[in-house]
């Protein structure tokens, strides 16, 4: 069982003793905005870098925006592979699932439970393509489903019988069904949180709107996760957030259709700005042009606090 370990110092003693899984990691106080660790690990002779991200669950546009000069398909045994694993939580209400689209990832906060630590747990996701998208705002889980049917719309079963390929007006549970073994249903009419038969595309924007996960992980999530959960949809490229007394940024690429009317620069600017009026610090401007320029989704250090 693979473990993430929060950076943030107040909770790192209880780090080392509780048996976490894969995905879920202790959840930081309200003033700590980083969960997890970057790490780095060899590449094996048979690797692809989406079988790397299967295997340490991150998603694929997630490694090769962190890797960009690894081959994708060939990156050699005993190349070293960089792990996207550390995080800074979405500007959102800590509570139910926060989906960043920007991101492609998912974050999910867990009730509290007697005795035990608060938690989160955090999964890669594909969301829908740029003439799909996946809406945004707030909405709920209405309805949990196992192996469920797929309809169809109408839309999607023109769109297949226009490249040759029919749809049925109903897909039955099984290999062939797109929707997987689970599937969480949003109050979004049409919007599902589901498994897939298609994994190696997790973690890219290949949906029509719907937030495909990978089976390991929503066979882990679905069980959690109540009818009634509240989900919060963000659309977050660019995020800022604390730990202890640094400042740090984390970029991603813009989605395809907002590129041409999102400044980064400005963007983060004006998120650093919000933050320098709650707290001042000094501000490394070098590290702020790099982590705009590079658009990796790693967290980069780009102030501390200043010290009377």
């Amino acid at each position: 069982m693979r473990l993430k370990r929060s950076a943030a110092p107040l909770v790192g003693a209880l780090l080392h003793s509780l048996p976490l899984s894969a995905e879920t990691l202790i959840r930081p106080p309200l003033d700590v905005d980083l969960v997890g660790e970057v790490r780095s690990v060899e590449a094996l002779h048979e690797d692809t870098l989406l079988d790397i991200a299967r295997r340490y669950d991150t998603g694929q546009d997630e490694i090769l925006h962190a890797n960009p000069a690894v081959d994708r398909w060939l990156p050699q045994a005993g190349t070293r592979v960089l792990l996207p694993t550390r995080h800074i939580l979405p500007q959102a209400k800590r509570e139910g699932l926060i989906l960043n689209v920007a991101e492609m990832r998912l974050y999910y906060f867990p009730p509290s439970q007697p005795g035990q630590p608060d938690v989160l747990q955090t999964y890669p996701v594909s969301v829908g393509r740029m003439d799909w998208d996946t809406p945004q705002g707030t909405t709920r889980v209405i309805a949990k489903t196992r192996d469920p049917a797929w309809h169809p719309p109408e839309s999607i079963k023109q769109e297949h019988a226009a490249e040759g390929e029919p749809l049925p007006d109903i897909v039955p549970a099984g290999p062939d069904n797109p929707l997987g073994k689970y599937a969480l249903r949003l109050g979004l009419p049409g919007y599902l949180i589901h498994s897939t038969n298609k994994p190696y595309g997790v973690g890219m924007r290949v949906t029509h709107g719907c937030v495909r996960m990978y089976p390991e992980d929503i066979e882990t999530l679905f069980p959690q996760v109540p009818v009634n959960t509240p989900v919060q949809i963000v659309n977050q490229p660019v995020k800022v957030g604390w730990l202890s007394g640094t400042l740090y940024i984390e970029v991603h690429p813009p989605l395809d259709e907002d590129r041409s009317r999102t400044n980064l620069t400005a963007l983060a600017m004006d998120l650093v700005n919000k933050q320098y009026q709650r707290r001042p610090f000094k501000l490394d401007g070098g590290m702020l042009n790099r982590a705009i320029e590079q658009q990796n989704g790693i967290p980069l250090a780009i102030g501390h606090t200043l010290r009377d």
